[in-house]
């Protein structure tokens, strides 16, 4: 018995890493915690556990059988995870804040390079070849390019907007190949959000929190069900939006009177943007082979 007990801590407390890379990846736009959570092999016990709460789970839960709905929605392994995910970005919020006020043009290349990369990794994992997969990629690049040219720099920090960043957000966070920062960056409140976590403001992360727990519980269903049914489809279409959003990420923007960034001609720093354009570049690779190295030992 004492044996399973110490088997059961290890097995959790890796999956807690795993959690912790997974975080980490979700505060950076362009790499996905839903990607880490496929390569380090979580990914389907993630998305499974979560669809797990529902109406059977609340029925024991208000019943006050702790017990049957505990082990009815894997909670060992998802309260495993998502500590691991928040200790991750509570804990790089203030390095994210000091890169975009003290090095700005350096943080967007680097995350362009990102994005770049994401999508070249999604993408190779897919048939190309086929028409419906071509049209999903030229309507997922066109819709990405649409809500960049058309949405503004500066959005609403009216409470129903935060409420709907985080449904939005956390939804991204579970897909493969999409990250929950780069939906914030879409929705001009990536900056706002890791302010909040970084000084830790609790009204804003509480409303922020309580979408992103009714997105998640509505979201994997409907995520589940598409995986299933148009995998090639439901990805590729993700990728066209990373490769569409490029124009939000372009270092050198220029805002127009009416908050809309279009992207403008370099006006310095070019050899340190193509520098970390490149590290971004290589660091999704890098990620790649270390979520390989731990699957191996989960």
């Amino acid at each position: 018995m004492a044996k399973n007990k110490t088997t059961n801590i290890f097995k959790y407390l890796f999956v807690a890493l795993k959690g912790l890379c997974m975080g980490a990846a979700d505060v950076i736009p362009g790499v996905s915690g839903g990607t880490i959570a496929f390569l380090t092999g979580i990914y389907e016990e993630l998305v499974d556990s979560i669809r797990l709460i529902d109406a059977r789970a609340l029925k024991y839960l208000f019943s006050l059988k702790i017990s049957k709905f505990w082990k009815h929605i894997n909670g060992w392994f998802l309260i495993s995870v998502f500590l691991g995910v928040l200790i991750s970005v509570f804990s790089l919020a203030k390095l994210m804040i000091f890169l975009m006020n003290y090095y700005p043009i350096q943080l967007w290349s680097f995350f362009f390079g990102l994005i770049i990369s994401s999508s070249i990794f999604i993408l190779r994992n897919v048939n190309l070849k086929k028409t419906t997969n071509i049209l999903a990629l030229v309507f997922g690049i066109a819709l990405g390019a649409v809500i960049c040219l058309l949405s503004p720099g500066e959005t609403t920090n009216e409470i129903w907007f935060i409420f709907l960043s985080g449904g939005l957000a956390v939804c991204a966070m579970i897909l493969p190949g999409i990250s929950g920062s780069f939906i914030l960056l879409l929705l001009g409140k990536y900056p706002y959000i890791m302010s909040a976590v970084s000084d830790f403001k609790i009204e804003i992360l509480l409303v922020f929190g309580l979408g992103a727990i009714i997105g998640l519980l509505m979201f994997s269903r409907v995520l589940s069900w598409l995986l299933k049914r148009f995998y090639s489809i439901t990805v590729v279409a993700l990728a066209g939006i990373m490769l569409g959003s490029l124009l939000k990420l372009w270092p050198w923007q220029n805002i127009l009177s009416s908050g809309v960034s279009r992207p403008s001609m370099p006006d310095g720093n070019i050899k340190e943007a193509i520098f970390f354009c490149t590290l971004g570049i290589i660091l999704v690779y890098f990620i790649e082979f270390i979520a390989k190295f731990i699957k191996k030992y989960k």
